[in-house]
């Protein structure tokens, strides 16, 4: 069978894509225009209060590539908008991606200009794959960059994503479960995370279970019957401080309970509270878990002031990168039929030709800084950018999701103390070669 006879679960209609790319494809067609096209997927800028992005995404993104055709209800809709020619129209039956891609492995941290991603193919392959590559990339790239920022100030405690519920759509609450996980949170309370991914599932209960009951530690004994050995309450349903004296005493009387929630209120009060009412139980191996609008700075506010909290629950502001929900990125071209090309509108200027980032370290492994130049040129320090398909077709062994999450962790220790701070920290060195500039200044001078 075809490769592409099958789709893989991440992929999709091929016309989940801008309407220009095939405006862009029928005059390609008419042209005869499909040389060898070089394409790269970059941040312009970080967004205000980042000091790094992670990469993410990439799997995704082979997927899609490997996946690449056009159905036949996709054709002969596509023929029936008056808009396209029936001969371009056929043309793209035997449409399929042929080309290399180049990419940061996931996991990686970058910074503006960097290319995260580079595709070489035929133009009309390069230009079609550009809304939806992006779409996901894009994505999980902001979902993860979040994610980190949340685990660098949790440190070593427990993450869960709390986000499906609210997240923009099924596909985004899957996706976000999957980057989370990739920049280091222990699991999500999305089910088919697990079954997809792999992902570790996490789960307590709702308060519509506790108000099901007429009586609060009736409602907490039946659950904990019904989950012994994985039985976290939660105790802010009516009062927080008395729920958590039932859950005291009914662990007292033999009835497990691994831990307890607390959704509401002040959580770090809360959380001395209810740890002062389990520790004079002698119930010190009672986890406290907490929930509850959570972000990075929220959960640095209750870390910095030692409230005993041993995990939490993170949903809404990860998975909608609430305070930076997109980033300033764009997939330009950077070279066609063996030219160098550059774009030069006011403020959105690219950098031409193909390009690879080195990334320098000092004595004790952390980042000092990058160089970005051609990939005819080289640097010191280890070239980012690697192979990730040929010829169409992904390289072999594909990372797993977690090797990917390994590197993650060791990137992330190798940020430069300031960059791992909230606040906005001096920007990280990133140096444009000679080479580099030397070619845009060449390409100005014949325009």
């Amino acid at each position: 069978m075809d490769r592409a006879e099958e789709r893989p679960a991440a992929a999709c209609s091929v016309l989940l894509t801008d309407l220009y790319e095939l405006t862009m494809l029928q005059a390609y067609h008419a042209q005869g225009m499909n040389d060898i096209a070089v394409f790269e997927l970059f941040v312009r800028r970080l967004p205000p209060g980042r000091n790094f992005m992670v990469a993410a995404g990439l799997e995704q993104a082979i997927d899609y590539l490997m996946a690449l055709r056009f159905e036949g209800d996709e054709l002969a809709w596509l023929a029936g908008q008056e808009r396209f020619s029936r001969r371009f129209v056929d043309s793209l039956a035997t449409l399929r991606f042929t080309g290399d891609l180049d990419a940061l492995p996931e996991g990686t941290v970058f910074f503006p200009d960097e290319p995260i991603l580079r595709v070489t193919a035929p133009l009309r392959e390069a230009q079609l794959v550009e809304t939806r590559v992006m779409n996901l990339v894009h994505y999980q790239t902001v979902a993860a960059s979040k994610a980190a920022r949340v685990k660098l100030a949790a440190g070593g405690k427990l993450l869960v994503d709390f986000g499906l519920r609210r997240a923009h759509g099924a596909e985004a609450g899957l996706l976000s479960a999957r980057a989370s996980y990739l920049a280091g949170f222990d699991g999500s309370a999305t089910l088919e995370a697990g079954r997809r991914f792999g992902i570790p599932v996490f789960g307590t209960m709702a308060h519509s279970y506790v108000q099901a009951h007429d009586d609060e530690a009736c409602a907490f004994e039946c659950f904990a019957r019904s989950q012994p050995g994985n039985a976290t309450m939660l105790i802010d349903t009516y009062d927080t401080e008395l729920a958590a004296a039932k859950v005291a005493r009914l662990t007292e009387s033999g009835v497990p309970a691994t831990g307890v929630r607390i959704d509401s209120g002040d959580l770090g009060e809360h959380a001395r509270r209810v740890r002062t009412i389990l520790d004079d139980a002698g119930l010190d191996r009672i986890t406290i878990f907490a929930s509850g609008n959570l972000d990075e700075y929220r959960i640095d506010e209750l870390e910095r002031s030692g409230a005993p909290i041993d995990g939490y629950g993170v949903g809404t502001r990860m998975n909608t990168s609430a305070d930076a929900p997109f980033l300033d990125c764009a997939y330009k071209l950077q070279e066609y039929a063996g030219v160098p090309r550059r774009k030069r509108s006011e403020g959105k200027a690219t950098w031409p030709g193909r390009k690879q980032v080195f990334r320098r370290r000092g004595p004790d492994g952390c980042f000092t800084g990058d160089t970005l130049t051609l990939t005819s040129d080289t640097a010191r320090g280890e070239p980012l950018l690697v192979p990730a398909m040929r010829g169409g077709e992904p390289l072999e062994p594909r990372t797993t999701l977690e090797e990917a999450r390994d590197h993650a962790r060791s990137q992330l220790a190798r940020l430069p103390m300031a960059l791992r701070a909230l606040g906005a920290a001096p920007a990280y060195p990133v140096e444009h070669s000679r080479a580099l500039r030397e070619l845009a200044a060449q390409i100005d001078a014949k325009h």
